[in-house]
């Protein structure tokens, strides 16, 4: 053997290698065995916190970005204050904040939901307007709007600012990992608030908007007997069609408002002697991933998103009056509902009137009564 070994040096060499390897890798697996949940999910954890804070600097500049826009509309419509005093005050109405009613007892929540939700929000557009006293009401409300995105984009970076921190000081791996896979969507979120300060420093027509245009292209194309603003910032429209009385139900424009269709139905309905064949609602609604961007949909119900107290009291009367409820929704993505009307939604609304006209053909018998509730914001929407 040793003279065999002595015959051939390369062999003997490199079997001694290969052991050296072989206890080399035997030694890094058990160390990475023990060392691993010590020092490994720490790089990790520091990789996460490096991506986590890209992110959140990307919110900052989003946030910012959306605060000086809302700063620009406030100067454009007749803002007065030194730079200093209308940040501090633009601070204070980005923190501005609803406290939810108590729920153990359910019984009248609703009305306390609404109570609440009505004074904050006249305190609210009283606050707006006191930085633009010149401004006409119009201007007014959207720029209650504008100061609303600006509200909600400053929130989520605080959240996400929030959870970062948490993180970080509790080494928290797990809670930084979601954080991580949530990011993108809330980014996307964000982004879809920035595109929509620019629809509403600007007066422009959004997304969530189409139901309130199929309502006032019904109303461009019908024969109107009346119009009046029945409750705060909602008008009413009797219309005849086709020898059958409707009733347009709709957000008063062009200011960024979407009213309170809720009470104008309920006024309606008490002040007619007549009976409602039915009440129809059109809205725009969220479409799932691969859906197409304006595809209109006929359904049952009352198609009214936000805190739910409208959609309560038309359900409510609805049931007590025996009246059919009907809704026609126009699907598109969150994005697309707060930022400018795209064209293929413009189209859709063509779409949903016809749906309109008829579904009251089938359903309303000749000289019936219809409620028909067009949705949405109504930002540069005229009558």
């Amino acid at each position: 053997m040793h003279i065999f070994e002595a015959l051939n040096p390369v062999n003997a060499v490199s079997d001694q290698i290969s052991v050296l390897l072989q206890l080399l890798w035997f030694v890094f697996f058990i160390s990475f065995f023990f060392l691993y949940p010590m020092f490994g999910q720490r790089a990790q954890m520091a990789f996460l916190l490096r991506d986590i804070e890209k992110k959140l600097n990307r919110l900052k500049l989003i946030s910012d970005e959306v605060k000086q826009r809302t700063i620009q509309g406030i100067r454009q419509n007749g803002g007065t204050d030194q730079e200093d005093v209308l940040s501090q005050k633009l601070e204070g109405l980005l923190e501005y904040f609803y406290i939810q009613p108590e729920s153990m007892d359910p019984v009248g929540i609703v009305y306390k939901l609404e109570h609440i939700l009505n004074i904050g929000e006249n305190r609210f557009e009283e606050q707006v307007a006191s930085l633009v006293p010149s401004a006409p009401t119009h201007k007014v409300k959207s720029l209650t709007n504008l100061v609303e995105v600006a509200r909600a984009v400053n929130f989520i970076y605080r959240v996400v600012r929030h959870y970062y921190l948490v993180g970080k000081k509790t080494a928290n791996y797990v809670l930084a990992l979601q954080l991580q896979m949530q990011l993108p969507q809330i980014i996307e979120i964000a982004e879809a608030y920035r595109n929509a300060s620019f629809a509403f420093l600007n007066g422009q027509p959004i997304g969530d908007g189409v139901g309130v245009l199929v309502a006032a292209k019904f109303a461009r194309e019908s024969k109107i007997i009346s119009t009046s603003e029945v409750v705060k910032d909602t008008s009413v429209s009797l219309a005849e069609f086709e020898g059958r009385k409707v009733y347009i139900v709709r957000a008063t424009g062009p200011g960024g408002t979407v009213g309170k269709p809720g009470d104008a139905v309920l006024k309606v309905i008490n002040d007619s002697n007549e009976k409602i064949d039915l009440i129809i609602t059109v809205d725009a609604a969220l479409k799932l991933e691969g859906e197409e961007t304006g595809k209109v949909i006929e359904g049952v119900g009352v198609a009214i998103g936000g805190p739910g107290v409208d959609k309560f009291k038309i359900e409510t009367i609805a049931r007590e009056k025996n009246i059919p409820l009907y809704a026609i929704v126009i699907y598109q993505s969150i994005t697309e509902a707060i930022t400018p009307l795209k064209e293929s939604i413009v189209k859709s609304a063509e779409t949903a009137l016809m749906r309109v006209k008829q579904l009251i053909k089938e359903k309303a018998p000749e000289s019936g009564v219809v409620i028909l509730t067009g949705i949405g914001n109504t930002i540069g929407i005229g009558m």
